[in-house]
């Protein structure tokens, strides 16, 4: 774990308007930035569901983190992204179900797991964008499933591509016109292939297509730049 900056201002936070904690009032922020603290990770580093109880809870301000589950015979399948502005956390369970990996370097804004189902108690519209958050998360999930089960192999690369891009996505240097947008891939190229339920191979082949078609351009390992993203929803297929 890296040394965290002094936490800033909730009305400065760089994910105000997407986190949970935007429908707090101005007294209740005060209050949970007083309780709150700073994390930053490197690259790589388990972070949560490691030890019998979480005790604590999270916002994500940069990074992203991978969520994945264990079988007993130590096979790992990553099941989902966490990405700036989303929750990391178990509200009203000692237990976090899931592994969660940093995959970039990621910033958290940390609060106990008790001082927040106390503010859910209190503040009914925290508790029912929780309860809108947790029921988009099941919608993904059988989105997901879809993805896996009936999307062909270009579908499910460019379907993750388009994920990530609206998301993360920033303007690049490398990148004419200016309506191209740049990513900082969060996964391997082996780890799409776990996450995508595909051969590594045919992740390459797949990348490699979308450049063929003009969609994306590869920079290196981990950079893409988005050149036409219709034809990369296109390619994504329908939804």
């Amino acid at each position: 774990m890296l040394k965290a900056p002094r936490p800033k201002a909730c009305s400065a936070c760089a994910v105000r308007d997407t986190a949970l904690c935007r429908v707090l009032n101005a007294q209740q922020l005060a209050r949970l930035n007083r309780r709150s603290y700073r994390r930053m990770y490197p690259a790589g580093q388990l972070i949560a569901g490691v030890t019998p109880s979480e005790d604590w809870c999270a916002t994500v301000l940069s990074g992203v983190i991978k969520l994945s589950k264990t079988l007993s015979d130590g096979r790992q399948q990553i099941v989902a992204l966490l990405f700036p502005g989303d929750f990391l956390g178990r509200p009203y369970r000692a237990e976090f179900p899931y592994t969660a990996e940093t995959a970039t370097e990621v910033q958290l804004c940390c609060y106990g797991r008790a001082c927040f189902e106390g503010f859910m108690q209190e503040q009914a519209d925290l508790k029912q964008i929780f309860l809108e958050r947790a029921l988009d998360s099941v919608d993904a999930a059988r989105d997901w499933m879809l993805l896996l089960g009936r999307k062909t192999a270009q579908e499910k690369v460019a379907a993750l591509l388009v994920t990530i891009l609206q998301r993360t996505s920033r303007p690049g240097p490398d990148c004419e016109p200016a309506s191209c947008r740049q990513l900082i891939m969060p996964l391997t190229r082996t780890e799409m292939a776990d996450y995508l339920g595909l051969r590594l191979e045919t992740v390459c082949r797949q990348l490699k297509q979308l450049e063929g078609i003009g969609a994306i351009k590869r920079l290196d390992a981990r950079r893409i730049s988005v050149r036409d993203v219709d034809a990369l929803a296109c390619a994504a297929g329908p939804d």
